[in-house]
């Protein structure tokens, strides 16, 4: 599927960029997520589209084992030398796809995936596999940036995403996720949301966005209606964006 080679693509080219990533080494979600999971210390954990490792680096030091699951080489092994860099050697790495986990059933205790599906292309899947695998009574923490209920607003977000990052899908709405975790059978245990502060410049950096794109972003943010400017808190110096405020929320669910 062209979308999952557009996500190798672009992760392969900015792996040493998402480890060092300040949103994603730093975020309160991240303590966040490792504080509203139950452990006892035997669990074992998958952490699905790993990125630069930094949840599973989070849980490592807690559980038994972590095995760390990415469609992208590039992304396995800069996540791989990150936390064998902390020291840490209860985790294994493994190549594979979020919406066709090569895992059998019922095999693990709790399963996380962070700041990533908003890139899968078939989301229903990947909740089915995640359900598949979790043992009855695991827990599936989900945290991902979501877009707002509003349709308008809901567009603008997806458009800005998808222009900085071609191998973006689709941000969901929280009632999206709520429905549609809940028709697979989980039970929505807690939710918690938080403001997320995008810088633009470091934001595009990330992803090696050319200048002319770029360009066209910050034009397109700074053209919107106000309505759009105001909800997204878009911050505006001279002619140039600064920085915008999205939203991510933390989901803990129970099969």
């Amino acid at each position: 599927m062209e979308i999952k080679k557009d996500v190798q693509e672009q992760f392969g080219r900015s792996a040493e960029a998402y480890v060092n990533s300040k949103i994603h080494k730093e975020g309160k979600d991240l303590q966040k997520l490792v504080a509203i999971t139950s452990i006892k210390g035997d669990e074992h954990v998958l952490d699905i589209a790993t990125g630069g490792g930094h949840t599973a680096n989070a849980f490592a030091p807690h559980v038994e084992k972590v095995v760390a699951v990415d469609l992208t080489k590039k992304m396995l092994l800069a996540a791989e030398n990150f936390i064998r860099g902390n020291g840490h050697e209860n985790v294994q790495f493994v190549e594979g796809d979020a919406e066709q986990l090569p895992f059998d059933d019922a095999l693990f205790d709790i399963v996380t995936c962070r700041i990533a599906p908003h890139h899968f292309p078939n989301i229903e899947a990947f909740i089915k596999e995640v359900y598949r695998v979790l043992k009855e009574g695991g827990q599936f923490l989900l945290d991902d940036n979501v877009s707002p209920e509003d349709d308008e607003l809901d567009q603008f977000y997806n458009i800005v995403e998808k222009t900085r990052d071609y191998s973006h899908y689709r941000a969901w709405k929280k009632t999206e996720w709520l429905k549609m975790l809940e028709l697979q059978g989980f039970k929505i245990d807690e939710l918690h949301r938080f403001d997320k502060t995008f810088v633009f410049e470091p934001w595009c950096m990330r992803m090696n966005l050319p200048e002319s794109e770029k360009e066209k972003l910050n034009k397109y943010m700074i053209q919107s209606p106000q309505k759009v400017k105001d909800h997204f808190y878009v911050k505006v110096e001279g002619d140039k964006v600064f920085s915008f405020q999205g939203e991510a929320i933390v989901i803990k669910a129970v099969k």
